[in-house]
């Protein structure tokens, strides 16, 4: 059997999304998922969201950071792909 491919989302949430609970919430959707990696505020006012794990997982964290049922606001969020880098462990907020 062949395991599923082991990829990084990096994910930029552009909106109100400092201050609301929005890092906790998406820790909580990537443990769920079974995914590693965290979340960052970023003193832009964004948060930088960075989650390994298999394709279709980091594919529904990033469905649901973009879904309107986070806390706060999320106007925008702008996503690149890589490998992962299999560094990571747990998810933690930042």
């Amino acid at each position: 059997m062949r395991l599923p491919e082991q990829v990084r989302l990096t994910a930029w949430v552009h909106g109100f999304v400092q201050g609301v609970g929005f890092r906790w919430w998406t820790r909580s959707r990537a443990l769920e998922l079974g995914l590693v990696g965290h979340a960052t505020n970023r003193p832009d006012g964004r948060v930088l969201v960075i989650a390994e794990g298999p394709r279709p997982q980091c594919e529904l964290l990033l469905e649901l950071l973009r879904s309107g049922s986070t806390p706060g606001q999320v106007d925008l969020v702008v996503e690149s792909w890589s490998g992962a880098t299999g560094n990571l462990t747990g998810f933690d907020e930042r």
